[in-house]
């Protein structure tokens, strides 16, 4: 069984590799009416990049720890793509969708943590 903050890093990892900006967790695990234990919350400019995004984190997740998501949606117009690892959310969007829905705010008392941009 793979721990919470190894799963993260992985998503982390994974969006990296395709230059995945604006990187935020979001350690819930305290809430208790909370959907999942935490997200990983990223940006891609565009659809193709969201899609290049969902793709690496859920080839690097599985490539580097061995744990494949169970399930994932959106990519049939790749705005905002959510991978489904149980405990942990990954969630691609278009910085249009995530102003949109601001899950940051909706989980406000949560902790949430940026992660610096890769340049």
């Amino acid at each position: 069984m793979t721990d919470n903050a190894t799963l993260v890093k992985a998503i982390i990892e994974g969006a990296q590799e395709k230059k995945g900006r604006g990187i935020v967790t979001v350690d819930m695990h305290e809430i208790e009416m909370a959907a999942a234990e935490g997200f990983v919350i990223v940006n891609g400019n565009t659809p193709i990049q969201v899609n290049a995004i969902a793709d690496s984190i859920r080839e690097y997740v599985e490539k580097t720890i061995g744990v494949r998501p169970f399930n994932y949606d959106g990519y049939q117009n790749s705005q905002w793509i959510i991978i489904d690892y149980g405990t942990i959310y990954a969630h691609v969007f278009l910085p249009d969708f995530r102003e949109r829905y601001k899950l940051e705010e909706l989980w406000a008392d949560a902790v949430i943590e940026e992660i610096p941009d890769l340049d």
